[in-house]
């Protein structure tokens, strides 16, 4: 998947801020897979949110971090052992699946020691 810059004039401005929206349980990923995914992107000139990067933790998924899943083209979903045990990543992924069905956001999970099945 190519997140590219602007392509012809006969196609409409993007809308999405970011290219990717990276949703991920810190506790699991943050210091390892999350640690390399998100420069490697960055890297490559694709505008990656991540949300312990951006934001202050709080105990409630705040309207900003809504605002960036809504402004991303695709979200990448890090499915980790402790993933669907966080209140915060499965508003994340409501939100997600939301965009994706209204804004025909792309989704890409990543199973992350989890099996997929």
């Amino acid at each position: 998947m190519a997140f590219s810059s602007p392509s012809s004039s006969s196609s409409p401005p993007s809308t999405h801020k970011w290219d990717v929206f990276l949703s991920f349980r810190g506790l699991d990923t943050c210091n390892n897979f999350t640690a390399h995914l998100y420069p490697a992107l960055c890297q490559r000139g694709i505008k990656t949110y991540r949300d312990d990067k951006d934001l202050e933790r709080g105990e409630t998924i705040s309207p900003t971090l809504l605002k960036a899943i809504e402004e991303s083209m695709s979200s990448i979903i890090v499915l980790s052992p402790n993933y669907a045990s966080s209140t915060w990543c499965l508003e994340e992924l409501t939100k997600i699946l939301e965009c994706k069905k209204t804004k025909q956001q792309i989704v890409l999970p990543v199973f992350y020691y989890v099996d997929p099945s």
